[in-house]
């Protein structure tokens, strides 16, 4: 048996080798493509990574939302080592937990309206599972319809991938989903339609992190009056997007008086160290569903880890942090960096740069090269790896991603969903002259052009498996 000290005395070959057997084989063959799977991180602090070797690099994917304290916030650190030297109780149903007690007062106290009953389970995907469970309780089970975007990413539990609008999804679901387009008001009212008086639930996100687009203030107080209305929950997904991350506490907060009736959140949440979430309700709403003798253990001590105590702990300092540090005006501090930077290189490079997009301290750049770069990557392609739709973008945006990492010590990342954009999202602890420094970067890899570097993006990085 592997000790901890063990552990940490494995060279990045014999990480390799355990993952392909006990892992999985061609999530090496996929990392190792990029760079950055060929090395191992020493420690990370703020918005850095130190390797082994002692090379530092500047994360800029802000840990794909988690990370909006950074690598280890020396508040947080605090926080979890107090509660474990004081030997405080984690978890037991029979006993009630001040540090869960305190925390659903806090989300109270930071959000809106009457958005006030939590519930706290370990992960998004459980927090979105549970914003829609609730509200087909709302209903009592007597409606049986819930719609998402067409664009959505909730999760990819049996429940919310069936909610996630993208890639296809071929695991058996929850029943009774159906679609809309994302930000089209008339395209909602439609879906309504389709099922008179049977929709229990709309999930949204106000802004779409894997898309990198955000629905406008009249597409979301329309929605808002329509499911008033119709008497239908609506339920924002601010997962990714809450905290400061777009710059404002969450998202839909930019927009004085929009209520939704349940918020989810998670990723920053927990402070970078916590695995935990929540939804919120407006009290009428939470009250209705379990508000009573029969149905208060149902949502929540059912749940293992519901109100573990170190993971409240936390997620208390990080929300604390959150607001004493302004984390909404350090995202826009660096959205002044971002968005004029980015702009300006879309100018400059129109041959590679499709269109900017974003908000805050989460920004994508939607690298198409056009078709003469992408005639060039079909032709250097190895054989089956064309055969997603998508490939030749990814692969350009790629080649981006890896100079920027080998040549400029900058760790940024691409989504999955979506036109696939290369994002720039820091944590929220970087400063606006570090986003300069990413920003003088992409412009040096741009000036190099797209097909030199995808061409040296194949010869050293890519396998026969994509």
């Amino acid at each position: 048996m592997y000790t901890l000290d063990d552990a940490e005395r494995l060279e990045v070959a014999e990480v390799h080798d355990l993952y392909r057997t006990y892992v999985n084989k061609s999530q090496v063959s996929l990392m190792t493509s990029f760079g950055f799977g060929r090395e191992l991180v020493d420690h990370a602090e703020g918005a850095y990574l130190t390797l082994r070797d002692g090379r530092r690099v500047l994360d800029v994917t802000g840990g794909v939302g988690v990370l909006n304290h950074g690598h280890n916030h020396p508040r947080i650190l605090a926080v979890r080592e107090r509660f474990a030297r004081e030997r405080r109780m984690e978890v037991h149903k029979t006993y009630f937990s001040p540090y869960l007690a305190a925390l659903g007062h806090n989300l109270a106290e930071v959000l809106p309206g009457d958005l006030s009953m939590a519930f706290l389970p370990n992960s998004g995907a459980e927090a979105v599972e549970g914003a829609v469970k609730l509200a087909y309780k709302y209903h009592a089970g007597k409606r049986g319809t819930v719609l998402r975007a067409d664009c959505a990413f909730h999760g990819k539990l049996l429940g919310s991938g069936g909610l996630t609008g993208q890639n296809g999804f071929s695991f058996p679901t929850i029943p009774g989903i159906d679609t809309f387009a994302y930000g089209d008001l008339d395209s909602v009212r439609a879906a309504v339609g389709r099922h008179p008086k049977d929709v229990y639930a709309i999930l949204i996100e106000p802004f779409s992190a894997s898309t990198i687009q955000a629905c406008s203030e009249q597409f979301l107080r329309g929605l808002r009056e329509l499911c008033t209305r119709q008497g239908i929950v609506l339920i924002f997904d601010e997962i990714y997007t809450g905290w400061g991350k777009t710059g404002s506490m969450f998202h839909f907060m930019r927009y004085p008086g929009l209520v939704p009736d349940v918020v989810t959140t998670s990723k920053s949440f927990g402070g970078g160290k916590s695995s935990v979430s929540a939804y919120v309700a407006r009290e009428p709403v939470f009250r209705k569903a379990y508000d009573n003798l029969g149905d208060s253990l149902l949502n929540s001590t059912s749940t293992t880890y519901y109100g573990f105590g170190e993971e409240c702990a936390t997620a208390l300092e990080a929300i604390n942090i959150a607001v004493e540090d302004d984390y909404p005006a350090r995202a826009r501090a660096l959205e002044a960096v971002l968005e004029p930077g980015l702009n300006r290189l879309a100018k400059e490079y129109p041959d590679a740069i499709g269109r900017v997009a974003g908000a805050g301290a989460l920004w994508g750049v939607f690298l198409d090269g056009g078709p003469r770069i992408l005639d060039l990557v079909a032709k250097l392609a190895p054989g089956g790896m064309a055969r997603d739709p998508r490939f030749k973008a990814k692969l350009v945006t790629c080649a981006v991603i890896s100079a920027l990492y080998e040549d400029h010590d900058i760790f940024a990342y691409y989504t999955l969903n979506g036109r696939n954009p290369l994002i720039l999202g820091p944590s929220l602890v970087t400063e606006p002259g570090e986003a300069e420094r990413v920003v003088d970067a992409l412009g040096t890899v741009l000036e190099r052009g797209l097909g030199r570097l995808v061409t040296r993006f194949i010869k050293q990085k890519v396998s026969s498996q994509w």
